[in-house]
């Protein structure tokens, strides 16, 4: 984590297209990357609309128009004779007021889950400051357990000397009072452990029980602002997303993350970490990237991405268990095959992944796996995108056998590969 100390707390982004998020107290007026330029605010989904009557509704859905409701709301979309779609919402035959109830539940998910929603304190040692360590980010978490285990992002306490967990209720544990029980950086994951009496406690849900279109809450302390977390509302945008980390060593990128959520919710720097809640209240992602620009100078928004709590827990689990996660190896290094490259080896493959090196001893190796070998396919399955082969081998389990459809020399071949179990730090 590079430090800032001539700046106001946390105030590191990274102008990419993926924005890892590291809280930072920053000016109202905007927050800045490297590149000088704003970072644009996410937008979040508004829950008002018009309101229409039942005989509207009624007639909007018999000109072919779909009707779902939500907490008691009709939402029904008509298709006029122009082809051009409109939306209103009616209110349903049940007696609670659908925008009322809509808040309501808002309300609800806050009042259950905000209390167990920590703030995460990252202190280094400054270079102009060497007698002790000094804030340098903040980030978020929650408490998911009666032991006070806090799950967070990795990045939120990579680099940290020390760490500071503070609860909306005003209790703060640092020093010894907060124990790094492990980290996984290749999910973005860490888990801490704090001491105290009658800690809060959060429920996880079950992302795989998400529904695109579904209505989440994002919480954690964005921007590093005093006080209580803030709470933003969108919906889940897609699911099933594969995304890249960024990484501060230039022309590199991070891990990929898989099975992640998208949501419209709002999500600043200072909501790493923080949950993803579904209107139960119940932990269903952890907020961790956003999408800053869509393309060189051109600005999304809106685009937040969330670990997925059902790949969160396991993770979670395996670090309580035994202080760190587990994950299969293969054992080389590699890159996606381009036109370029493919042009360059002469090879008629289209898609894949180039191997550029073989470790020494590692289960490629001794599948006899070489360099300059083009991986088509895992398991029969071609390799059609550039995260493709990272997610195949993620998929299976240590002591897996796996089998990669392999050029070499011109000639297709199929080698078996058991899978081993990745070293700690690589």
């Amino acid at each position: 984590m590079r430090r800032h100390p001539s700046r106001r707390l946390g105030q590191r982004l990274f102008a990419v297209t993926l924005l890892l998020i590291v809280g930072a107290a920053c000016t109202l007026s905007g927050i800045n990357g490297r590149s000088g330029s704003p970072v644009p605010t996410l937008s979040s989904a508004s829950p008002g609309a018009a309101q229409a009557t039942t005989t509207a509704a009624a007639s909007a859905t018999s000109a072919g128009a779909t009707a779902t409701s939500v907490s008691g709301t009709a939402v029904v979309a008509a298709t006029g004779t122009s082809g051009e779609a409109t939306a209103t919402v009616a209110p349903s035959t049940s007696a609670a007021p659908s925008l009322a109830a809509f808040q309501n539940a808002i309300t609800a998910v806050v009042d259950k889950a905000k209390p167990a929603v920590v703030e995460i304190t990252n202190e280094q040692t400054s270079i102009a400051q060497l007698s002790q360590p000094i804030p340098v980010g903040t980030g978020s978490g929650f408490i998911f357990d009666a032991d006070g285990h806090v799950l967070t992002n990795n990045h939120v306490v990579e680099g940290a000397e020390s760490l500071v967990v503070t609860l909306p209720d005003g209790r703060s544990f640092k020093d010894k009072e907060v124990r790094v029980v492990g980290t996984d950086p290749l999910t973005d994951l860490a888990v801490l452990q704090i001491s105290g009496d009658n800690l809060p406690v959060i429920s996880l849900g079950d992302s795989g029980q998400l529904h695109v279109g579904e209505w989440l809450v994002a919480m954690g302390y964005a921007l590093g602002l005093e006080g209580q977390p803030s709470v933003t509302a969108g919906v889940a945008s897609a699911l099933g997303r594969t995304v890249q980390e960024p990484s501060e060593a230039r022309n590199t990128q991070g891990p990929y993350l898989f099975d992640v959520i998208q949501t419209d919710a709002a999500i600043n720097p200072g909501n790493s970490g923080g949950p993803l809640t579904n209107l139960n209240g119940e932990v269903v992602g952890i907020n961790t990237l956003i999408a800053v620009e869509a393309e060189p100078g051109v600005q999304a928004e809106g685009i937040g991405f969330a670990i997925a709590i059902n790949t969160a827990k396991k993770i979670a689990d395996e670090i309580i268990s035994t202080g760190h996660a587990v994950h299969p190896f293969v054992g080389v290094q590699y890159v996606p095959l381009t036109p370029a490259i493919a042009a360059q080896l002469n090879t008629s493959a289209k898609q894949g992944v180039l191997i550029q090196s073989v470790i020494a001893g590692s289960p490629a190796a001794r599948a006899g796996l070489q360099q300059s070998d083009v991986v088509t396919e895992v398991d029969g399955k071609p390799l059609t995108t550039d995260s493709s082969f990272a997610e195949a081998i993620e998929s299976h389990d240590v002591g897996d056998v796996i089998t990669l459809t392999v050029l070499r020399d011109g000639q297709s071949q199929q080698i078996p590969v058991t899978l081993g179990q990745r070293p700690a730090g690589s």
